[in-house]
């Protein structure tokens, strides 16, 4: 009996998710593709360099990598220990913004990195620093976090940064981001779900309540431009030319690229007919270059590499482990929805990148420290032979 004991432990071996990494690489080699498919002629236009959005992107993503090497390498119940210090620090590098933040396309969203010419956005930083932080709350809070004070504890800690990128950044979408993936957490530790229910059907009523008001008040002079963009999302025709340009050039895109696409390289309103189209537009020209079959194809993968994060999940040694992949599952899954619904028009038009494709150094930089974290979970699950 010892020695079959013994035998056992000898065949005791590591679990590496090989499928979870070839998602993301496929998905990142994809979007440098389509990066330079679709901002070649803009950035020829702007900067006299075909190349210009790649190689920023190509630096950022190689910086990513690294990052993610180096994290999937270090065990990740070491980064507990900073889970407060980079809330912290999160909330700090958004309250800077302001103050030194650069501004791009009437937005100021950015901090400058010195030296080396890339800039940093703290919304980001805010989204992975959420996750650890919640993570390691749950941790501690055991099973109080499982009545309706310890919810209303945790929901505390994840207002503060929601609401200072929503406001000193003007950055409704990753607001809303950051609340979905505390809100995703704390459903996941708390096993009664008729709180989230009627939770949910309260936003779900608001929210209706909101868009009839506006559908019924009509376009008003000095009128919220988010309220705008609700009528535009109701009808973009009648706003074509304003709001709704953006929305009908994406679905003139996906129309025209029909089943199988036009070609790669051969979409026509990445001309200038969608404005910065490599950034939250870029599933349109995706669907007019490869078609539906390509932007099915894509979708897919997402479903792919959030399948493989639920196993991981399921599987995590612990519970600091298992929430740690769920807000990755949560912070992927939320932007993947929210993009291809603003693309398709399914809800209001809100900037929201898509994961790994779309243009935005700080995106992939820190979604694949992310993916770094879950793939140190993964390691850490220990098959056994039987």
């Amino acid at each position: 009996m010892a020695n079959r004991g013994k035998r056992r432990k000898e065949q005791s071996e590591y679990f590496f998710d090989y499928t979870l990494l070839f998602v993301v690489l496929f998905l990142l080699g994809f979007g440098l593709i389509m990066i330079y498919s679709v901002s070649s002629y803009e950035a020829y236009q702007d900067y006299k360099d075909a190349s210009y959005y790649l190689k920023k992107q190509a630096v950022s993503a190689a910086i990513g990598l690294v990052a993610m090497i180096v994290v999937a390498n270090i065990p990740y119940r070491f980064w507990a220990r900073f889970s407060m210090l980079g809330y912290v620090v999160s909330l700090v590098l958004i309250a800077m913004v302001p103050f030194f933040g650069i501004e791009s396309h009437g937005a100021k969203r950015w901090l400058p990195i010195p030296g080396i010419g890339l800039t940093l956005q703290p919304a980001e930083v805010a989204k992975l620093c959420m996750i650890l932080f919640l993570a390691n709350m749950v941790c501690h809070m055991g099973r109080s976090v499982r009545t309706l004070k310890g919810m209303a504890f945790l929901v505390g800690w994840a207002l503060p940064p929601v609401i200072m990128v929503w406001q000193l950044t003007d950055n409704l979408s990753s607001a809303i981001i950051i609340m979905g993936i505390a809100v995703l957490m704390i459903f996941v530790a708390s096993p009664d779900y008729k709180r989230f229910i009627l939770a949910g059907a309260a936003v779900v009523a608001a929210a209706s309540a909101l868009v009839y008001y506006i559908s019924t008040v009509g376009m008003q002079e000095g009128m919220n431009f988010r309220f705008k963009r609700i009528l535009a999302w109701l009808n973009p025709e009648a706003y074509v030319e304003d709001t709704g340009y953006q929305t009908m050039q994406a679905l003139y895109a996906i129309g025209s690229g029909g089943v199988w696409g036009k070609g790669l390289g051969e979409s026509m309103q990445k001309l200038g007919f969608i404005p910065e189209a490599q950034n939250d537009m870029i599933f349109s020209i995706i669907c007019e270059e490869l078609g539906l079959f390509g932007g099915i194809a894509i979708i897919l993968m997402f479903i792919l590499l959030l399948w493989r994060m639920m196993v991981v999940a399921n599987n995590a040694p612990d519970l600091f482990g298992a929430m740690l992949v769920v807000g990755v599952i949560g912070h992927i899954a939320i932007q993947v929805i929210l993009n291809i619904a603003v693309v398709t028009n399914s809800m209001p038009n809100t900037g929201v990148s898509l994961p790994f494709i779309s243009y935005g150094g700080s995106s992939v930089l820190f979604l694949l420290i992310e993916i770094g974290l879950v793939l140190n979970v993964a390691k850490r699950i220990q098959l056994k032979e039987v």
